[in-house]
């Protein structure tokens, strides 16, 4: 159509130069030539008039063309303005409905979770259960199956523990502390295991480890009543470099049937202070680094404010071997929780009585309700010990407590004597315990691996 056009006005353009021509040569009496030049002239000043003319029209229709395509690329930036504004609206409800299904179904997969777990713990205790049943049939009495399902505490004793018994009753200071010397170089030092549970759900998490004096007679005195005879004639640091070598023991044990339990060992601050047995303490816990994460050694409230410079610096060693403390015998709640956690402790036991009694609100400078979670952002646990009802328990869940220990979850129960022996005897034990360097190679010898086999229960 344009190269019609085109040919149309160039004919045009032609005819005109050729009658400008004639006229001027037939009317004006010009001669021929001049009567050319004049129309080739007319001719070309008509083709540069077309061609300026024409890019001047193709320049506005040009101009007007890019000022439409300016103005569809803004049209265009703004839809998608727009489409991006609907894309980010929808992606945040899309994301707050997926927040609101998650929120909504992590309760019930937590809850699914911990019954499958409960399911499962309770399919094991069965077949322990009925694997000790079994193997009681099939020992002679007295003694128990040493096969791997055998549970490892035994059921409470019948005879509780005395405080005083009457090999104490009748002597004086200086026969109490020949009794309890005579005990601790007899091997008479008994360990109880007593289990803290998981609130509510109940399920085993830790044991603490609780020690008691057998006298000559049989009779049982618990800790609290010897230790301060102990302690004055410095006797404590004997006995816990004693009860930390069977915490190792009976841990190894724990480990190979649980991988997530833990131990608390309760240890004087006496020890911390004596340089020479805790250098041999350190050096015992050295060689059984490994079991770091899951030994707590546990302070009474009492000691640990007690400490100096050199108890803070033996806490000190034990952290930075990658050991964590706890803290029981709590009687107040006047404590600082940043100053505990820096030093490595990691537990925090106090009685329930204590956080539900409103009246001891005013003795502390923290309150029971808000107790859990201001030691959660230190990375502390709290556990409520000494726990006899099931009412007491409904009341701590309402503070936030994770874990508990006592009466009501069970009783301390022993751990049988044949545990505690090391290649064949109770002699051999007393003597490794008495010796740091002949725990060392009880514990690192090959043979010493046997000790955790042998791990048991009193019938």
């Amino acid at each position: 159509m344009l190269r019609l056009a085109a040919i149309f006005t160039a004919i045009c353009m032609v005819l005109i130069a050729g009658s400008l021509a004639a006229v001027l040569y037939l009317f004006f009496g010009m001669s021929g030539a001049e009567s050319a030049v004049v129309g080739l002239a007319a001719l070309t000043g008509l083709a540069l008039y077309n061609t300026v003319s024409t890019r001047l029209r193709d320049r506005n229709d040009v101009g007007e063309q890019i000022a439409d395509l300016s103005r569809l690329t803004a049209d265009l930036a703004k839809h998608m303005a727009e489409i991006k504004r609907s894309l980010t609206a929808a992606e945040n409800r899309v994301d707050g409905a997926v927040n609101r299904v998650r929120a909504a179904v992590e309760p019930v997969t937590s809850e699914i979770g911990e019954l499958g777990v409960l399911v499962k713990q309770l399919a094991e205790t069965v077949a322990g259960h009925e694997a000790a049943l079994a193997a009681r049939a099939a020992a002679p009495q007295g003694v128990l199956s040493d096969e791997p399902a055998a549970p490892m505490i035994a059921p409470a004793p019948s005879a509780p523990a005395i405080a005083l018994g009457s090999g104490f009753k009748a002597l004086d200071a200086g026969g109490t502390v020949a009794s309890i010397r005579e005990a601790i170089d007899a091997n008479r030092i008994d360990v109880y295991l007593q289990p803290v549970v998981t609130l509510p759900q109940r399920k085993v998490r830790f044991y603490e480890a609780l020690t008691r004096l057998r006298m000559a007679g049989g009779e049982q005195v618990m800790a609290e009543d010897f230790m301060p005879y102990a302690e004055a004639v410095g006797l404590m640091p004997k006995i816990d470099n004693l009860l930390v070598f069977r915490c190792v023991q009976i841990l190894r044990r724990l480990l190979m049937k649980n991988r997530d339990v833990g131990l608390f060992c309760n240890v004087s601050g006496a020890t911390l202070s004596d340089a020479e047995s805790f250098a041999q303490f350190l050096e015992f816990m050295d060689a059984n680094r490994a079991l770091a994460p899951a030994l707590m050694f546990e302070f009474r409230q009492d000691a640990y404010r007690a400490m100096g410079p050199m108890e803070y610096e033996s806490l000190a060693s034990l952290a930075s071997r990658g050991f964590r403390f706890s803290m029981d015998h709590v009687t107040d709640l006047r404590m600082e929780p940043r100053e505990l956690s820096e030093r490595g402790f990691r537990f925090l036991k106090v009685p329930g009585a204590t956080l539900l009694r409103s009246g001891h609100v005013g003795s502390g400078d923290i309150h029971p309700a808000d107790l859990s979670d201001l030691l959660a952002r230190y990375h502390i646990d709290l556990i409520a010990e000494r726990i006899e009802s099931e009412s007491s328990v409904v009341d701590l869940l309402d503070f936030d407590v994770r874990f508990g220990q006592g009466f009501l979850f069970s009783q301390p129960r022993p751990v049988r004597a044949e545990a505690m022996q090391a290649n064949g005897g109770n002699g051999d034990i007393a003597k490794s315990g008495n010796d740091p360097a002949m725990r060392l190679r009880s514990i690192n010898d090959p043979a010493g691996s046997q000790v955790v086999s042998r791990m048991g229960v009193v019938a």
